[in-house]
């Protein structure tokens, strides 16, 4: 890894806040990037750890995982300081720099232990060299039982304020999204409060009608979780969360583009629908992402993993997707441009948890959350907070 505080990008196509600089440059000092432009324009570099790309390698903004379980092994329910470090380091080897932290429906006692150990690690171990926890995304327990998914039905409680509330004490306030079930008993309440709160509320594991999701936009709903997956589909005479994700302007819509989760045709259709400017990719990834097929665990339950996670009865239990490869899939999916791309995997995520002022996009005097990718679209290098935090190719490109 790099110990010299400043580095310089060079070559390849940057894509930057506002253009595309097919030979350009990034200068990082302290972690931001302090300076950028055409690669002729670049002037002094002394001091500076060079590392030049190819010239057909894109430089993008480090991707923004707003839900995640695990991977490599680890699990956010673990509640270690250890199964969050190994998350935080396998994400970044396929392009993830920004994540949430993403809790499943348990008992009250085992969401209030992984709330406490993801605040600890976020104010005490969230360096640079690994992609950074950004706060907690909790899904569940307040969901509705019909949709419950791989989430343990015998946990989802009803809606509770005061329950939330303490809970977010016990995370120190990093809590920045919650999934819940708007339509049943107390979900309207607890959305408001979010909202005057300023945490993201989603509609997810709902069987809400497209009237009650309309009603819960009106209380402060303005996402919604794996977009099909989980929720009252699309009926032509009741449009469900479906409808109201493809019609609600106030909606942030996640996406699992696994091909699996969703057929490529359905990515389309909901693409055309949705538009980059609303759709954010995710991975909703589980403990056994990174590793072989096998028997893994989730929220309590077993899990089969193989090409896909299931749950014995054949439910889907979150996903194995890396997001280098939902980046990949959702283009071919649906021959999206490279900023809706860009898009999609880092600004509409930034904008949303309020971060965009120093993540999301490559400019001046935000972190150095940068990836880059090969002639195959495949991540060869992360960097992660000015820090190399994977690069494929062993450092045999770097110069002095």
């Amino acid at each position: 890894m790099m110990e010299n505080k400043m580095i310089l990008i060079v070559k390849g196509t940057i894509h930057t806040e506002t253009e595309s600089l097919r030979e350009g440059y990034i200068k990082i000092a302290d972690g931001k990037i302090v300076e950028l432009g055409p690669l002729s324009q670049c002037g002094d570099t002394a001091g500076f750890q060079v590392i030049s790309v190819p010239e057909e390698a894109q430089v993008i903004p480090g991707m923004i995982d707003v839900h995640i379980h695990g991977a490599d092994g680890a699990d956010t329910m673990d509640a270690t300081t250890e199964s969050l470090t190994r998350i935080a380091t396998a994400i970044a080897r396929e392009g993830t720099t920004t994540f949430l932290a993403t809790t499943i429906t348990q008992s009250k006692e085992a969401i209030a232990a992984a709330l406490a150990n993801a605040a600890d690690y976020i104010v005490r171990y969230n360096t640079p060299g690994k992609a950074e926890c950004a706060g907690i995304h909790l899904e569940g327990p307040f969901l509705s039982a019909k949709r419950a998914g791989a989430q343990p039905p015998e946990y989802i409680i009803h809606p509770d304020i005061e329950l939330f509330q303490h809970w977010q004490s016990i995370a120190q306030n990093l809590i920045k999204l919650v999934t819940l079930a708007p339509e049943v008993e107390g979900g309207l309440s607890l959305t408001r409060h979010l909202r005057e709160t300023g945490v993201v509320a989603s509609i997810g594991h709902s069987d809400a009608t497209y009237d009650q999701c309309v009603e819960a936009i009106a209380a402060g709903a303005s996402h919604v979780t794996h977009l099909f997956n989980g929720m009252r589909g699309l009926h032509h005479r009741d449009p469900g969360v479906v409808g109201a994700a493809f019609l609600q302007d106030e909606l942030v819509v996640e996406v699992i583009a696994d091909g699996i989760h969703i057929r490529p045709e359905t990515v389309k259709i909901a693409f055309d629908q949705i538009t980059d400017r609303r759709m954010i990719l995710i991975t909703d990834s589980m403990r056994a992402k990174c590793l072989k097929r096998g028997t893994y665990e989730l929220g309590g339950q077993t899990v089969y993993v193989d090409q896909d996670a299931r749950l014995a009865d054949g439910t889907l239990a979150g996903s194995i997707l890396k997001m280098k490869d939902a980046f990949k899939n959702i283009k071919e999916f649906t021959g999206c441009s490279m900023s809706g791309l860009i898009r999609m995997s880092a600004s509409n995520a930034a904008k949303e948890l309020g971060l965009f002022d120093r993540k999301g996009s490559i400019a001046i005097g935000k972190d150095a959350d940068l990836v880059v990718l090969d002639d195959q679209w495949d991540v060869s290098l992360t960097l992660c907070r000015g820090k190399v935090a994977y690069d494929k190719r062993g450092m045999q490109h770097v110069t002095d």
